[in-house]
């Protein structure tokens, strides 16, 4: 991919955001590299190379030989260590039944260098003090200090308009003015987004997403129900940050139930414990169930809410995922797909999701190394 980049003086800040976005994807270029990706001429690539190397944003990190006489050709890269991107995944509410947070930091260059799970009782300390000390322990870890941006994904939806986290259920979070209050605490940027929300931008980078021109992504899992609407690399989050809360879609047929009623996770639990199959969550329940009328039923019942979103957004795909639609992997998208047809006549392919790690939490590391780039790149352009 080719980036503009201008070469008088007065774009000299461009210049340098261009190559340095070069060096850190793909990174490992000469000046003859940059000087071919960026058009720049071998002058202007020499001060942008000085520039950043000064700044401690690159570096020359090998020598490529020559075939003629001469000096060995410098190889640069992006400074791993100029900077670090934490995310954090809120994953419940610390209730003694397994771990409730998720954490992973990453340098500059995308490498993971530190990554844990731990208990956290949201009920008794505030959520400031609880990621304040997940953050210390990432630092200690990785030996990182330069930790620009927190991403943090939660079961709700941030309301950029009023900075308030809407629909959510761990408690502390639903705080007005929570985000500036982290942002002080931590010391660093805080962003805040939906949890499916960032399993989508792991699945387009690292999942069934890639090459997709768009997607949807239903999240089953083993609490609540999510959906994440990716067109063309752009998450659609509504005028509040509200969009895809299925779960509260209303089933006027169903006796005023809504999603959440049939197809959350204590309602696989019932259904899975129904049908005679053991386990302790959903996940497990569906993991443990063999092929047949389980998978027939909970099909029926998934079908009803992606026959909605299919109708509306007509996406080319939809993808499984969350530790139910994991668990149940193709038996159940054999299943959905079935039902489906039986449904309506709708078209968009659905496939199971291509993450096998913690989708959000690897999503959360993406969003958050983007967003450091761009901030390394914008103190380029306004120094």
């Amino acid at each position: 991919m080719t980036r503009q980049a201008g070469s008088s003086k007065l774009l000299r800040a461009m210049n340098e955001s261009a190559a340095l976005a070069h060096l850190i994807d793909p990174g490992m270029l000469t000046r003859a590299d940059l000087r071919r990706l960026t058009a720049l001429s071998t002058p202007t690539i020499s001060e942008v190379l000085r520039r950043l190397t000064d700044a401690g944003l690159v570096g020359v990190v090998a020598h490529q030989p020559r075939r003629r006489p001469g000096p060995n050709a410098e190889i640069y890269a992006a400074n791993p260590d100029a900077a670090y991107a934490a995310a954090i995944s809120v994953r419940d509410v610390g209730q003694g039944d397994g771990p409730s947070v998720a954490a992973a930091l990453c340098d500059l260059t995308g490498a993971t260098k530190a990554r844990f799970e731990c208990e956290a009782d949201f009920r008794r300390t505030e959520p400031e003090t609880v990621l304040s000390d997940v953050l210390g322990r990432l630092r200690d870890e990785a030996g990182a200090a330069k930790v620009r941006h927190v991403q943090v994904g939660i079961s709700g939806s941030y309301d950029a308009r009023t900075a308030t986290i809407r629909h959510t259920e761990v408690p502390g979070f639903g705080r007005p003015g929570l985000l500036p209050d982290l942002n002080l605490t931590l010391g660093t940027t805080v962003g805040v987004d939906n949890d499916v929300n960032l399993a989508a931008i792991a699945e387009r980078r690292h999942g069934a997403g890639r090459g997709s021109d768009g997607f949807a992504l239903l999240w089953l899992g083993d609490e609540g129900l999510g959906l994440a609407i990716d067109i063309g690399g752009t998450l659609l989050r509504g005028a509040r940050g509200g969009a895809g809360e299925i779960g509260y879609m209303p089933l006027s047929t169903l006796g005023g139930q809504d999603l959440q009623d049939v197809v959350g996770g204590p309602a696989v639990l019932a259904l899975g414990h129904a049908h005679g199959f053991s386990g302790r969550t959903p996940q497990e329940v569906v993991s443990n169930a063999e092929p047949g009328a389980f998978f027939t039923e909970l099909a029926d019942r998934v079908s009803v809410g992606l026959a909605a979103v299919i109708a509306v957004l007509d996406p080319s795909l939809v993808v499984l995922a969350g530790q139910v639609g994991r668990a149940g992997g193709p038996v159940l998208r054999d299943a959905v797909r079935a039902a489906m047809r039986d449904a309506a006549p709708l078209e968009s392919a659905i496939e199971v999701t291509g993450i096998d790690d913690d989708a959000v939490l690897l999503g959360a590391l993406d969003a958050g190394l983007s967003t450091v780039r761009e901030q390394l790149i914008s103190q380029i352009r306004d120094s």
